[in-house]
């Protein structure tokens, strides 16, 4: 794990907390070189599946012109939502690294299940709660904001 790639997560999601959207950061990382990096957007795409994650995706396939993200790996806020996790999958990404795990303790074992080998993909590797304090004070701060409107 390489605290500057999570560092600039975390400014992704800054970046999504200034805009009112859930902030949650993702970088994309190939021989120590950002390929990608995205946050949430839900709220201004008016578009559920807008994740950080699929952004940051379709960014760097666009980029690699591949849609096959081997030799990635992934650095994002918060642990990904099942949708995410299928998507990384799929990109073929090696490590996911999270900064904070979601505060829904099921998400955590689905998620796994979606990360484990099967018989079409190989096994996506996942860290969990690698920059706790730093991604809990923004979501404690977003979700303060949003209770005080």
């Amino acid at each position: 794990m390489n605290n500057k790639f999570m560092d600039l997560a975390i400014k992704e999601a800054q970046k999504a907390f200034l805009i009112d959207e859930v902030p949650v950061g993702c970088v994309i990382v190939r021989d120590d070189r950002v390929i990608s990096k995205a946050y949430n957007k839900k709220e201004k795409l008016c578009c559920a599946s807008k994740h950080a994650e699929v952004l940051a995706v379709e960014k760097a396939s666009k980029k690699l012109n591949n849609w096959r993200l081997e030799g990635c790996d992934v650095y994002v806020t918060l642990e990904p939502c099942p949708m995410c996790a299928s998507l990384l999958k799929q990109a073929r990404v090696n490590h996911i690294y999270c900064g904070l795990s979601n505060s829904d303790t099921t998400n955590y074992e689905i998620v796994k299940q979606i990360l484990n080998k099967d018989k079409n993909n190989s096994h996506v590797l996942i860290s969990n709660d690698l920059a706790v304090e730093k991604v809990s004070e923004l979501m404690k701060k977003f979700f303060v904001k949003k209770r005080n409107k």
